[in-house]
């Protein structure tokens, strides 16, 4: 970030990478979106969101997600990709990973679902660059969802995966500021039913109440 005249801080402007021309934005909630969708709005990036995350269980929490997404989405004109919500497919993918950790095998399998399906919806469609919002989450492993969009991306001619750490500069900051401003949805698991079991687990044991879904909105406690 570089402040101006006003001791402001100012945006620095993102390029595609290798020239790309087209972006295809796998998003896995608004909460998350918000910060990477303003930075490629301010840099007059060409973007689409892709919603594609059949992992999010139970269907209340997958369909208030997205609902927030949508509404962020719409308020800045960016087009929105509604994919499948094949859940039964990521439970089939999942079978003999039910217990293991976070950022284990299960999580690379996921982000391998996702991003292969985000991968031939752009190969199909025009668009020379992937990425994702996933990235700036402080809870997940950048290096493990690099590696499985790469590979994703990979596997079609002429198209890249965009490595960006979207956490540095204030990215991790901005994303705090824009859930509170725009009062998105807080989500309190990374979204999958294991995660939702083992989180609610963790309360439990630390004599927290379980989890309640839709009720949390950033700003709330304002």
């Amino acid at each position: 970030m570089k402040m101006d005249s006003n001791n402001k801080l100012v945006r620095e402007k993102l390029s595609l990478p290798k020239s790309g021309k087209r972006l295809l934005l796998h998003s896995c909630c608004a909460p998350c979106a918000g910060e990477v969708m303003e930075a490629l709005i301010a840099s007059d990036i060409d973007f689409t969101i892709y919603f594609y995350n059949p992992n999010i269980h139970p269907r209340k929490e997958y369909d208030i997600r997205k609902e927030e997404n949508i509404r962020f989405a719409e308020k800045h004109n960016i087009p929105f990709i509604d994919a499948d919500y094949d859940v039964d497919h990521w439970f089939d993918l999942a079978k003999g990973m039910e217990n293991e950790p976070e950022k284990g095998i299960r999580c690379t399998m996921c982000f391998d679902m996702r991003f292969e399906k985000t991968a031939e919806y752009a190969a199909a469609h025009g668009f020379d660059v992937i990425s994702s919002s996933l990235g700036i989450s402080r809870w997940k492993n950048m290096e493990q969802i690099n590696d499985c969009g790469v590979r994703a991306a990979s596997r079609h001619p002429e198209m890249e995966y965009w490595t960006l750490n979207w956490r540095k500069k204030g990215g991790s900051a901005r994303m705090l500021e824009i859930s509170k401003r725009e009062k998105f949805y807080m989500q309190e698991y990374c979204g999958c039913a294991y995660s939702l079991r083992d989180t609610n687990k963790w309360r439990m044991a630390n004599g927290r109440d379980k989890i309640e879904l839709g009720i949390k909105y950033y700003g709330d406690e304002e």
